[in-house]
């Protein structure tokens, strides 16, 4: 594994966790993920099933995770079956587990290869009375290819076709929802390396670069802190940061412009999720400073009132309300135009179209169940934003915060969010290079210093 070892007591307490919320003699069953081909004889990088990786820390491919709290035979309540290691795969694809190595990462003490795994599971389903199986229930999924999880969600029910099937995933949702000391810790990790990135980011910047450069500068910094990108980066200059899924990464970052940057780093799969804009040449102009201070106000606002027993929509209607006023300050929009608008078409959607905020965790849009309060222990993003096409930029802004008894905790207050601070950061940079470039120039040249 790239990222520093996990101590299997997380696995553990979630196992713990959901194997409470089972009804009496029920199992349940989580894969891993496929790993996806590409074209010719190409393949992806396995992603790990968050679920799979929630309960044992494990990412590797065709392993198979069997819960049976209420099973006669204590080796049977917690069993985990791997591919078994041959020197063939060790030659052409590195180490895979072996049955004491899963044992400490997993804490589970059953360890079995995935040829035994039929017969076996065979005697349990005999025994059982319920069975929970997984799928993706994420709201905004769009589910086209046929996972492995679904593969043998219908398998098993072919089977077994009198048993009594559940699903999984709504508990699932409940348990990843509140995260434990250790899982904060790693994204509080993964909120660190972002903001390492993002200082980066502010140094290197400047006009003439093209976004594609200052992508890379993400990607230096996150794979030498062990880490990757949690999404598609998007650096959006000028008009571009209108685009809300802008990844072509492709234009050059022009003086006067903004520019947007939605980037972030996953460490141990947990996600940090970060949105900053800023000036190319180092300096905002007083139109784009006046949007951008109207945005950070919505943001430590929206921040204040994630407080746990909130719901979502309530979250959500308040974040417009503040938008809006800020719009009409802005001059962007008039009275008039909030009098004649809809119920279902709000005169502030032209300017900002999007969700408040969503859960983070293992997933970057994290499972939780939305139409129940907040409670203590989620991560919620906060990415309030206004985009004006007509004038050719956009600022969003994201931080990432902790919902706790005592008030929210932002995990992201140490990384430059602040006009002044920003600029100042970008200024030092430029009167670095500027240095450096009259250092380096030849004596009696147009650029050395007398």
């Amino acid at each position: 594994m790239r990222h520093e070892s996990i101590s299997p007591e997380l696995f553990i307490e979630n196992r713990r966790r959901l194997c409470a919320m089972l009804p009496p003699n029920a199992l349940a069953v989580v894969n891993t993920n496929d790993i996806l081909p590409t074209n010719a004889d190409g393949t992806q990088t396995i992603v790990a099933n968050s679920d799979l990786f929630h309960l044992t820390g494990v990412e590797q491919e065709q392993t198979i995770l069997v819960l049976y709290p209420g099973a006669d035979d204590e080796r049977n309540r917690e069993i985990l079956f791997l591919r078994e290691p041959t020197e063939e795969a060790r030659i052409w694809e590195g180490c895979k587990f072996s049955k004491e190595e899963a044992q400490k990462q997993t804490g589970i003490a059953n360890i079995q290869w995935l040829h035994g795994f039929p017969r076996l599971f065979h005697r349990l389903m005999c025994a059982c009375d319920a069975v929970f199986l997984n799928s993706n229930e994420h709201a905004r999924a769009v589910i086209e290819v046929e996972s492995r999880e679904s593969r043998f969600v219908a398998e098993t029910m072919r089977k077994y076709p009198l048993h009594d099937y559940r699903r999984l995933a709504p508990l699932m949702h409940r348990l990843r929802a509140v995260k434990s000391e250790t899982e904060v810790k790693l994204i509080r990790r993964a909120c660190e390396i972002t903001g390492q990135a993002f200082e980066r980011v502010l140094r290197f910047m400047r006009p003439g670069v093209a976004e594609y450069e200052v992508e890379a500068e993400f990607a230096h910094e996150f794979i030498t802190h062990r880490s990757r990108f949690a999404y598609p980066p998007i650096i959006g200059s000028g008009a571009n940061a209108c685009c809300l899924h802008y990844t072509a990464n492709e234009s050059i970052c022009r003086d006067g412009e903004l520019v947007l940057l939605d980037v972030a780093a996953s460490y141990a799969n947990y996600n940090a999720d970060m949105t900053r804009t800023i000036p190319v040449s180092g300096r905002f102009t007083r139109r784009q400073k006046q949007v951008y201070n109207s945005v950070l106000r919505v943001l430590r606002q929206c921040i204040a009132a994630l407080i746990p027993g909130i719901a979502h929509k309530t979250w959500q209607k308040q974040a417009e309300q503040m938008i809006e006023r800020e719009l009409l300050e802005l001059g962007l929009l008039k009275m008039s135009d909030i009098k004649r608008q809809k119920p279902d078409a709000p005169a502030l959607r032209k300017y900002f179209m999007h969700g408040v905020g969503h859960p983070l965790g293992l997933d970057v849009h994290d499972v939780a169940v939305l139409s129940e309060p907040m409670q203590a222990g989620w991560v919620m993003t906060v990415e309030p934003a206004i985009y004006i096409p007509e004038e050719g930029f956009a600022v969003r802004l994201e931080n990432d915060v902790l919902l706790t008894d005592k008030g929210p905790v932002d995990l992201m207050a140490h990384i430059p969010i602040e006009v002044d601070e920003i600029e100042e950061i970008m200024s030092v940079a430029s009167a670095g290079r500027r240095g450096d470039a009259a250092r380096k120039a030849p004596a009696g040249s147009p650029g050395k210093r007398r």
